[in-house]
């Protein structure tokens, strides 16, 4: 679904992602891992259309994209949850959701979100309350939520546990266990290397911006270096 080859990306002179290539297959759930500073959110933001490239190619679906405007990228199902949730405050939960599928049709966007409603109940009981209320959690799955509305083929997740209590982190990973039963394939980048790769099929290790490992979820997980450096064994 999505093949990366020799990508390079960065901020002005600073390189931060040096000739990154990585695929991810139909269904999977592909992890990227990485200390802090390895490159993990430039590179989504890349893949989204959101940051430039300045080399390489990106191939989604067989349709080469790299110089598509983030907007087209979601058009063909390509669609990033960001750090840190970015949801619109002062808009209540349902209109957050619904602008998730702008693209959609109305009949289409209400089935969409019986579904989110579904997902994620705490956002039924909090539908009309505006996002801004809400617990760190709950945005999360707000921007889960949102993303789906648009109806993704590839969900780009950047750090979906980041600041979550464990219980609420365990839901989250949960949904996204979820949603690929739902048909859609995922990116997951994920500061807790150890809950990433345990919900993963394979995974990459990033580190300061080229590939320095990768493999089944298995083979990372038993892999000394990942152990000592990532999962605290």
């Amino acid at each position: 679904m999505l093949k990366v080859d020799a990508l390079h990306s960065g901020y002005g002179r600073i390189a931060v992602i040096k000739g990154v290539s990585l695929e991810v297959k139909k269904g999977e759930i592909v992890a990227l891992i990485g200390s802090n500073g390895a490159g993990k959110t430039t590179l989504l933001r890349t893949l989204s259309g959101v940051h430039p490239l300045t080399g390489g190619s990106i191939r989604y679906a067989g349709q080469s994209v790299e110089n598509l405007a983030p907007h087209r990228r979601v058009a063909l199902g390509m669609i990033q949850v960001p750090e840190g949730r970015q949801v619109f405050a002062d808009l209540s939960v349902e209109d957050n959701l619904r602008l998730g599928a702008y693209r959609r049709g109305r009949a289409d966007s209400a089935k969409r979100l019986a579904r989110m409603f579904d997902l994620f109940p705490a956002l039924a009981e909090k539908r009309r309350n505006a996002a801004g209320v809400l617990s760190g959690g709950q945005q999360q799955m707000l921007a889960l939520g949102r993303a789906l509305m648009g109806a993704p083929s590839l969900l780009l997740l950047d750090e979906p546990s980041m600041g979550l209590a464990p219980l609420i982190a365990d839901q989250i990973f949960a949904a996204i266990l979820d949603i690929k039963r739902d048909g859609v394939t995922i990116l997951l980048v994920e500061q807790n290397a150890e809950r990433a790769i345990e919900i993963a099929d394979r995974g990459y290790v990033l580190e300061t911006g080229t590939v320095a490992l990768s493999g089944s979820a298995d083979a990372l997980r038993s892999n000394p270096q990942v152990q000592a450096a990532y999962l605290g064994t």
